[in-house]
């Protein structure tokens, strides 16, 4: 298991945000069935998972030590990830093995991002910024995906998604605190969705119409085996910002963190698992 301490969410389960399975609490879980797609993908991603929650930029975040620099360009890299992501989910919104979750009003992050890449580097961000490598990496599979397998889809929407959703209130307030962002959310609006009322609720019905998308046995084994490579993508991307943190000359910000935030990679922005 993980060397980091895992507890469960606020709204009942363990969960890693970014591309993995979320682990709920029997009371939400009575209704699935084994063969169920969500958990499928609880069992097939679980080994990949505890790799990616012991990358040392997840552990470093989730101790509240954060340069901003490197905060900057992980929201970069987020960027194009969702802007990808998002324009292959609008070209197949209506394929029938995506459609059921086509919810863009709720769930698109793209223009969160930009307005947070706007406050951290002015008017003129897009000039600033550029796609790294290991995300141009991601983003090009996400396109392909788009292109030719639009059931994979499902996969890294699913595993994005609901990662926030479980684990990105308290990492918004570790970023917060630790890089002394505006209370009134400035530089995390990534991590607010403000057309849903009940993240618990949503994901329950994320959940459920994942469940009832007419998939084949191949075609559920290949949405697994997508998710794990979700998982890699997301481990690249952390890796490349843990080499481009060794260059940035800054001070690192050590934001107090109490409670039961500290060292909890069931809090952590980038994963997500079994709903």
């Amino acid at each position: 298991m993980s060397a980091v301490k895992t507890e469960a969410s606020a709204d009942g389960g363990s969960v890693v945000n970014g591309a993995g399975p979320v682990y709920e609490t029997k009371e939400d879980n009575d209704n699935v069935r084994p063969d169920d797609l969500s958990e499928l993908l609880a069992a097939g991603t679980k080994e990949v998972h505890e790799q990616a929650e012991n990358t040392q930029f997840v552990k470093d975040f989730l101790l509240g030590r954060i340069r901003k620099e490197l905060f900057k360009l992980g929201a970069v890299a987020l960027y194009y990830t969702y802007t990808a992501m998002e324009e292959e989910i609008e070209r197949n919104k209506d394929h029938p093995q995506f459609a059921p979750l086509y919810f863009p009003n709720e769930l698109n992050r793209h223009e969160a991002l930009a307005q947070d890449l706007k406050y951290f580097y002015g008017e003129d961000w897009q000039d600033q910024i550029s796609c790294s490598p290991a995300t141009q990496c991601y983003v090009e599979r996400l396109h392909e995906v788009g292109r030719e397998d639009p059931a994979l889809l499902v996969a890294h929407a699913y595993t994005r998604y609901m990662g926030d959703l479980s684990g990105g209130q308290v990492l918004k307030k570790v970023a917060q605190r630790a890089l002394k962002l505006p209370p009134t959310g400035e530089g995390v609006f990534f991590y607010q969705f403000d057309s849903i009322h009940s993240n618990k609720g949503f994901k329950q019905l994320y959940r459920s119409r994942m469940n009832e998308i007419e998939l084949d046995t191949s075609t559920k084994d290949r949405i697994v085996q997508e998710a794990v490579r979700a998982f890699q993508f997301n481990m690249e991307v952390f890796q490349e910002l843990e080499e481009m943190g060794k260059t940035i000359q800054e001070e690192v910000l050590d934001g107090p963190i109490h409670g039961h935030m500290q060292g909890d990679i069931s809090k952590c922005p980038y994963y997500a698992a079994k709903m």
